[in-house]
């Protein structure tokens, strides 16, 4: 945590994984939200819906806590605007070759059909899947669709989706995917920030109209559902829960209390 940028947020964030920090994290925005009403640090109501405002390197987001009889029982994720950066970028991967959707909110990513790769979204599919991913972020390592305007830290493929269709629900589109980043490392989630390039690009595709909702599962079985709101904003609701509390110390005795890097 980091203090916010003015007082219109409660908390600024970064996100930290082992290749660096993410620009966006939907789901870790989600569970941030949950976290900040479950421990009193903003305050909520026993029923109703609770805005937690926060600050991350993309923009300023909200997680909008929803209770009832007095616990939290869901949250929904207001990201900043998504857009389309590039569709049918052609990248040859060891599978063939891939037609490739390049999306921005708040990070980039990149979206894969996984079976014009031959595979289906599924554990048995996952090794292959992760090399696809890998291939297909080296590939389009400076590619001018993955630039931000705001600049180069906001730019580069930062994940990449390979997903599948399921049958349309009555609500709207259904997919399944699995979410690479960083060096092979998979989303636990159907990926928040992704989630939301994939609205824009179904909304593009005319698959996802007003009022409809895109049903997106993960390769765990995890489950959200997002939509399109005006001006190229989404949201996307699922579920986050506290698994535990740690703290890191510093000893000024440890040689090596900073850190190494090999």
């Amino acid at each position: 945590m980091v203090p916010a940028d003015d007082d219109g947020a409660h908390f600024g964030v970064l996100f930290w994984h082992k290749d660096g920090y993410s620009t966006a994290c939907g789901h870790g925005t989600m569970a941030l939200g949950v976290w900040a009403v479950d421990t009193g640090r903003v305050a909520a109501p026993d029923d109703g819906d609770a805005p937690v405002r926060i600050d991350v390197p993309s923009g300023r987001v909200t997680a909008t806590v929803h209770r009832g009889g007095g616990r939290t029982t869901g949250v929904t994720f207001r990201n900043v605007r998504a857009r389309v950066g590039a569709r049918k970028v052609p990248v040859a991967t060891s599978l063939g070759l891939a037609d490739v959707d390049i999306a921005h909110a708040g990070a980039c990513y990149a979206s894969v059909r996984a079976r014009d790769l031959g595979l289906d979204v599924s554990l048995a599919a996952l090794p292959a899947l992760v090399r696809a991913g890998q291939e297909v972020r080296a590939a389009l390592a400076g590619h001018p669709a993955t630039w931000h305007p705001d600049g180069p830290l906001l730019s580069g493929v930062y994940g990449v989706i390979l997903y599948e269709e399921l049958p349309d629900t009555p609500f709207g589109p259904h997919q399944r995917n699995v979410t690479v980043f960083a060096d092979g490392q998979i989303d636990r989630s159907p990926c928040g920030s992704g989630t939301s390039t994939r609205l824009a690009l179904l909304a593009e595709d005319g698959r996802l109209g007003q009022g409809e909702d895109l049903l997106h599962e993960s390769v765990t079985g995890t489950v959200f559902t997002g939509r399109m709101l005006d001006g190229g904003v989404t949201e996307v609701t699922g579920t986050a829960y506290r698994t535990g509390e740690h703290a890191f110390v510093v000893d000024p005795h440890d040689a090596l209390g900073a850190g190494f890097l090999l």
